[in-house]
């Protein structure tokens, strides 16, 4: 701290103020008046302070005090901290300027004046700021899904910094409350990611710090399909699954584990697996079971490879002919070569028909 012990009053501190005039004989260092309205001043730490004091001729006697002792004694320092200076701009200025101002500075200064007809004091209380600083913050963690997790966030600063956390999710989801601590209980899948504490006051930007938590959870097949291929032919049976850590597959025809051989090739990248047949044979159609497993579970999915059945393919009408025959049952009307309708057959099927009903009157 600037200056040194002058809350035990020590007589030597006491004596050379009073011969300095600075303080009027017989008055106790107590009642020199520091109950006067003081002013505030704000310094953000690092920065430079200026305490500003003015007499009133040149004849005045001036020294600066805080509650460590003296400063300067007329335009003799007495502090030992080389960060403090007198900052005279003026003839009647006696201001004090700290550089580098730092929290252990913050407290009252006293600019004590004696001129020859009385004994002025200047009060102010330096207010030292610190910008907000993340101290403390747990490390990335992975955890199973279902476990309690708690995360902490310790932060300093001049006023105490807020904290808050943050789910960095496309939602960008709050926590209710300003804690330094995290609660999740029974965590899911959906929580996992990263965790953003900001540590914030008024005096300068927030500071930003970010934890990552990782949850295992057991696989779960998230697309199988069935396929069908021709004879001779290359086919593709997929499975994707989803899991952390990333699934093992297996794959399986009926009871038999398949591996890659006999023109049977699996490819699985993360939760991806692909069972590839190359020349398609009758023995490959069938039942296939996909398996996906991590160190939490298992599980599994059945796919099937159909045959291929090629359609007929019908005769052109090049090859028909223009001249084509089409019937159509029932009575009444017949279709000829060339299309027309046979009025003749017609006319004898009507006759026929209205005999048969005379005849069964």
């Amino acid at each position: 701290m600037v200056g040194r012990s002058l809350a035990d009053r020590n007589p030597m501190h006491i004596f050379i103020l009073r011969l300095l005039c600075l303080l009027p004989t017989g008055l106790p260092v107590r009642s020199v008046d520091l109950n006067r309205s003081t002013d505030n001043i704000t310094v953000r730490q690092g920065d430079t302070a200026y305490l500003r004091c003015f007499v009133e001729d040149k004849s005045s006697k001036v020294a600066w005090l805080n509650r460590s002792g003296i400063i300067f004694a007329g335009n003799d320092k007495w502090s030992l901290d080389p960060r403090v200076e007198l900052d005279k701009r003026s003839p009647l200025e006696y201001s004090l300027r700290i550089q580098k101002v730092d929290v252990f500075d913050e407290g009252p200064y006293t600019c004590s004046v004696q001129t020859q007809h009385h004994t002025r004091t200047y009060q102010v209380y330096l207010i030292v700021q610190v910008p907000p600083t993340i101290s403390n913050i747990s490390s990335d963690i992975t955890v199973n899904e279902g476990s309690n997790v708690t995360l902490v966030c310790i932060a300093n600063g001049r006023p105490e910094p807020i904290i808050t956390w943050r789910h960095l999710t496309p939602a960008a989801r709050d926590f209710e409350g300003e804690e330094e601590y995290l609660d999740i209980q029974g965590i899911t899948r959906e929580q996992s990611g990263k965790y953003e504490c900001k540590a914030a006051n008024e005096v300068a930007s927030a500071d930003v710090k970010i934890v990552r938590i990782t949850v295992n959870y057991p696989p779960i097949i998230t697309e199988s399909k069935s396929n069908e291929a021709t004879t001779g032919k290359q086919a593709v049976l997929r499975c994707v699954a989803s899991a952390v850590p990333a699934a093992d597959f297996e794959w399986y025809k009926d009871d038999t584990r398949i591996n890659s051989a006999q023109g049977l090739e699996i490819k699985s990248l993360g939760g991806r697996s692909m069972l590839v047949v190359a020349n398609v044979t009758e023995e490959h159609y069938g039942n296939y079971t996909c398996v996906a497993t991590n160190k939490l579970g298992v599980t599994n999915t059945s796919l099937y490879l159909y045959k291929r059945v090629l359609p007929t393919n019908p005769i052109p009408a090049s090859e028909r002919g223009n001249n084509a025959h089409f019937k159509q049952k029932g009575p009444g009307t017949v279709i000829m070569d060339n299309g027309s309708t046979s009025l003749a057959s017609s006319v004898w099927l009507m006759a026929a028909t209205l005999f048969c009903l005379i005849w069964k009157c």
